[in-house]
C-alpha cells in the first residue's frame, strides 16, 4: 500500500550543495534531494558550514541506527498535537527523558527532517515498509546521516576516502582527531581537546556501525559495503537532481562507502543487467534512465524480488 504521506516538491534553482529541483511534472514522484553539480571527482562539492553547520553533535549519539528506525516507523502516527519531543520519549525506551529529547534534537531532527534530502524519514518509511534486509538498510540510512552530518561527510568522503586509495588498513583514533583540529582550524571552530576525542570516537564507532569500518577497539577499513540494492536506491535518489548523467558515475557521495568510479560503472552495469534502470555509453555520452517514476514503485521493484 503506498504510504499517504507526500514527498515535498522542491524548487529548481542551480546553487550548488544545498540545491533543489522538481524531479518531474507526476506529483506522486516527488522529493527533495539536494545534488552536486561538479563532474570531477577530484574536486567534489561537499556539506558546506552555511547549508549544515559544522557541529560536534554526534558525539552524543554516533549512528543510532535501531533508534532512527523506530522512529521512521513510527513518525507518521505522530498526530499535529503532539509535541515532537513527547512523542520521541513515549517511542523510544530511553532511561530519562534528557535523552529522548537528544536523541531527537541531536540526531532524529537533523537527519531525518531537516536534512539533506528534507524529510528523509519519508523515504526511509517507504523502505522499511518492504521489510528490506540489513545489507540495503544500513548503507542507506548511513547516506542520509552523512550528508546531514557535515564532520562525518567530509571525514568519510575526504579523509579516509584518501587512506583507502593509498592502501592505508588501520584507523585509529589519533587520525581522527588530528584530522579535526586541521578541519576546526579551517572552520574557524575552537573545539577543547576533550570535545575533539569525543567527537572522534563518536565517529570511528558511527563508522563501524555503518559497516564502513570494522573492529571493536581497533579499527580498520571494512571490505566493501554497499550492496547493489542500496547503491540502487540512492543513485535513484540523486539521478533526480543532477541535470547531467556523466555527475551519476563521478558524484562525491560514493566516496562517502569508499568506492572508486570504475567500481560506480561496474554497479551500473549490474543495476542495468537487473533491469532497475538504462545505462548506456557510446563515447563521451552516457545515458542513464531509472524505469521507475516514484521511489515506492522503484523501492519495490528493487527489494522486493
Amino acid at each position: 500500500m503506498e504510504p499517504n504521506f507526500v514527498l515535498s516538491q522542491p524548487t529548481k534553482t542551480r546553487a550548488g550543495y544545498g540545491a533543489e529541483r522538481p524531479v518531474g511534472s507526476n506529483p506522486d514522484s516527488r522529493l527533495a534531494v539536494p545534488g552536486y553539480t561538479d563532474e570531477s571527482w577530484d574536486v567534489p562539492s561537499t556539506p558546506t558550514s552555511a547549508d549544515f553547520p559544522f557541529t560536534s553533535r554526534i558525539q552524543k549519539g554516533g549512528a543510532l541506527l535501531g533508534d532512527m528506525r523506530q522512529l521512521v516507523c513510527q513518525w507518521q502516527t505522530k498526530g499535529a498535537e503532539v509535541a515532537p519531543h513527547r512523542f520521541v520519549r513515549d517511542v523510544l525506551p530511553k532511561a530519562t527523558q534528557a535523552r529522548a529529547s537528544d536523541t531527537y534534537v541531536r540526531a532524529f531532527l537533523p537527519r531525518m527532517i531537516e536534512g539533506s534530502p528534507k524529510d528523509a524519514w519519508k523515504l526511509c518509511a517507504v523502505l522499511e515498509d518492504c521489510l528490506p534486509s540489513m545489507e540495503v538498510v544500513v548503507p542507506f540510512y548511513y547516506w542520509i546521516t552523512a550528508r546531514a552530518e557535515t564532520i562525518l561527510y567530509r571525514f568519510a568522503s575526504e579523509e579516509l576516502y584518501s587512506m583507502a586509495r593509498s592502501g592505508a588498513v588501520g584507523v585509529g583514533t589519533s587520525d581522527v582527531t588530528n584530522w579535526i583540529t586541521k578541519t576546526c582550524k579551517q572552520e574557524g571552530k575552537v573545539w577543547s581537546d576533550i570535545v575533539i576525542i569525543k567527537v572522534a570516537r563518536a565517529m570511528l564507532a558511527a563508522l563501524r556501525d555503518f559497516g564502513v569500518l570494522s573492529g571493536a577497539s581497533k579499527k580498520s577499513i571494512a571490505a566493501s559495503h554497499l550492496s547493489l540494492e542500496a547503491f540502487a536506491l540512492i543513485a535513484w535518489c540523486l539521478r533526480n537532481q543532477l541535470e547531467d548523467n556523466r555527475d551519476l558515475k563521478s558524484h562525491p557521495d560514493w566516496r562517502l562507502f569508499l568506492v572508486s568510479p570504475e567500481n560506480v560503472e561496474r554497479l551500473l552495469l549490474e543495476a542495468h543487467q537487473h533491469g532497475w534502470l538504462h545505462y548506456q555509453v557510446a563515447g563521451a555520452v552516457t545515458r542513464i534512465e531509472f524505469h521507475h517514476n516514484t521511489f515506492y514503485e522503484f523501492v519495490r521493484a528493487v527489494v522486493t524480488r
